[in-house]
């Protein structure tokens, strides 16, 4: 039995795969708990607080995103946020009220927000699965649901492992 050459069906059959991935902020991350800031991390005593946000190294922060939060039960007002954002504003790239989970849905609804779907008229489409870093979920449903206007097909997976999400039905044409 004489053998051929080998043949990459999976190079060869067309898919476009998107890896959502590749739209990881590529800034640094950084983080802001308020609690490291309050008397025994649970008050929020507002001339103390002020003077420590002004005597702060905000410059650490330049280029980066900045979430702020607090990590324990403190009731802490809305102001305090503000303040934070007003004296780290010059130096961060973006400052986002909340932990990393919640930072990365809003970061990826507004990089998907900007794409342009209509590429991908009548193309079949893998959404990379298996990712190194923390894409979250709704990265997933938001892409799907900007692709199905266009697509012929969406999958998510391996180009070589698929999982079938959408299809659009063939139109016979008589």
């Amino acid at each position: 039995m004489e053998e051929g050459p080998i043949i990459n069906r999976v190079a060869n059959s067309g898919l476009i795969t998107l890896n959502l991935e590749e739209y990881y902020p590529t800034q640094k991350i950084a983080h802001f708990d308020l609690k490291d800031h309050l008397f025994k991390e649970l008050i929020l005593k507002e001339k103390d607080f002020r003077t420590t946000m002004k005597e702060w190294d905000w410059s650490q922060y330049k280029d980066q995103h900045l979430l702020v939060y607090c990590s324990t039960d403190a009731i802490i007002p809305v102001w305090a946020f503000m303040l934070v954002a007003a004296n780290a504003g010059p130096y961060a790239q973006s400052i986002f009220q909340g932990n990393l989970a919640a930072f990365l849905n809003h970061y990826y609804m507004q990089v998907l927000a900007e794409g342009e779907y209509e590429q991908y008229d009548g193309k079949r489409i893998v959404i990379k699965g298996c990712s190194n870093k923390p894409v979250p979920p709704a990265a997933y449903a938001e892409l799907t649901r900007r692709l199905k206007p266009f697509a012929q097909s969406v999958m998510y997976g391996e180009p070589c492992s698929t999982v079938p999400i959408f299809k659009r039905p063939r139109v016979i044409k008589r």
